[in-house]
């Protein structure tokens, strides 16, 4: 929502701003940060700069940094028409960068967002895998070519999660059924739903979204109002 926010008003990616909102939200009313961005959140907060806080945590947390909260947050960039197509990867690795220092979690969250910018336009599944996955590193690609439920993981590694997120769309003929599944796979834990939630959206719109999937959504005024300003800038 924050970033979402962010790209209307600025018209564009602006990283300070995006910053001095997830800090504020963090503050206000964060919770389920994961505890990569958690703690850069509390390093910016005691005065360090984002760049120095994501590589302070990427070293203390062993490099353990290449976690699926930059993918999960990044669908709104998808959206932006201030962003060009052929800045729109790039554009992901920046934003997933504020937090998440491993080069990995820029690489899942940039072709998140291609897929679901080729989604939206309507681009059939495979030609849109297809494009979101040029100039991917080895593994993204290894995400995107698991074939076998039995090689899915429900963990919170980004190309685990594409992985799920993707094959659980991929099989799906609904956003329901998509969801459905990603949800019985993952269990109490939110790194595959998420992610099937924004892919699933854009592959199969807002109007196969059933409402009991929004109803706990206590921000469902302010997020539609961001949905509609975005797209009507297509």
């Amino acid at each position: 929502m924050r970033l979402a926010e962010s790209l209307i008003q600025q018209k564009g990616l602006d990283l300070a701003d995006v910053g001095r909102r997830y800090v504020a939200w963090w503050r206000d009313e964060g919770f389920d940060t994961g505890p990569v961005a958690e703690s850069v959140f509390r390093h910016v907060a005691a005065g360090h700069s984002f760049p120095e806080a994501s590589r302070r945590v990427h070293v203390e947390s062993g490099e353990m940094t290449a976690g699926c909260n930059p993918a999960h947050r990044a669908a709104p960039l998808a959206m932006s028409t201030a962003i060009d197509d052929t800045e729109l990867a790039a554009t992901a690795q920046r934003e997933a960068a504020l937090t998440h220092f491993h080069p990995i979690a820029g690489d899942v969250s940039a072709f998140v967002v291609v897929l679901c910018r080729q989604l939206v336009r309507g681009t059939i599944w495979s030609d849109a895998i297809a494009v979101a996955g040029k100039g991917r590193q080895a593994p993204t690609r290894g995400a995107i070519e698991v074939r076998s439920p039995d090689a899915l993981r429900r963990g919170g590694f980004s190309p685990d999660v594409l992985a799920a997120a993707k094959h659980f769309v991929e099989t799906a003929n609904s956003f329901d059924e998509a969801l459905a599944a990603a949800l019985h796979f993952a269990g109490p834990a939110n790194y595959c739903p998420v992610l099937a939630g924004s892919i699933g959206g854009a592959r199969w719109g807002d109007e196969q979204v059933e409402p009991r999937h929004l109803q706990h959504c206590g921000i469902l005024g302010r997020v539609r109002d961001a949905a509609e300003r975005l797209s009507d800038e297509w």
